[in-house]
């Protein structure tokens, strides 16, 4: 019988120059991998204002997701308008009626109180926007949890926020490492 030929050197016959290639290969595709997800799926964004506390606080760090992303209240979303990007929560969506009594600082959607726990104070500054106003096609009403620290769509300047700029929505706390892990929605 004949001996057949090994195809390939023994692991311990391998040269440090293929070894630090393979290396060298599967760093490169890590970071490939990581570089992807981060530009198409996930996005690392910091917090700047006090508009979201008591859920988000200045300086936070978030992982956004934005692929596949379709808007729903109750969402906090990240979104572009006024030359920078904004933070605040999603309250009603396209068709839905918003009105707010001032008074006593409640927000109505079709008629019905929303039950906010995640909100730092009731609802009692208005902006320039009247109400009751419906949710135009392709839009969202937002609203900051610190409802009487916050310009939100109860101000004209950013008023109805088309869903074309929404960019994603927080899903992740990466930093403080004190409030690390996932973005509680009740």
């Amino acid at each position: 019988m004949q001996e057949q030929l090994p195809l390939e050197k023994p692991a311990a016959e391998k040269s440090p120059y293929f070894e630090l290639y393979d290396w060298m290969d599967c760093i490169v595709y890590s970071v490939l991998v990581v570089v992807l997800l981060l530009s198409f799926c996930f996005r690392l964004i910091g917090v700047d204002g006090t508009s979201m506390v008591p859920t988000l606080q200045d300086g936070d760090r978030v992982l956004l997701q934005s692929i596949f992303y379709k808007p729903q209240a109750g969402d906090i979303v990240v979104f572009t308008k006024l030359q920078s990007p904004l933070v605040k929560r999603i309250i009603a969506t396209e068709g839905q009626i918003v009105d707010i009594d001032f008074a006593q600082g409640i927000v109505y959607v079709d008629n019905v109180p929303l039950d906010e726990p995640y909100i730092n104070e009731l609802t009692t500054t208005s902006g320039d926007v009247s109400f009751p106003v419906e949710v135009p096609q392709g839009c969202v009403f937002v609203l900051g949890d610190n409802r009487n620290h916050s310009s939100d769509s109860r101000v004209s300047q950013v008023g109805m926020v088309d869903t074309r700029h929404i960019l994603g929505k927080i899903s992740f706390r990466l930093l403080p490492f004190s409030s690390f892990g996932k973005i509680a929605y009740s």
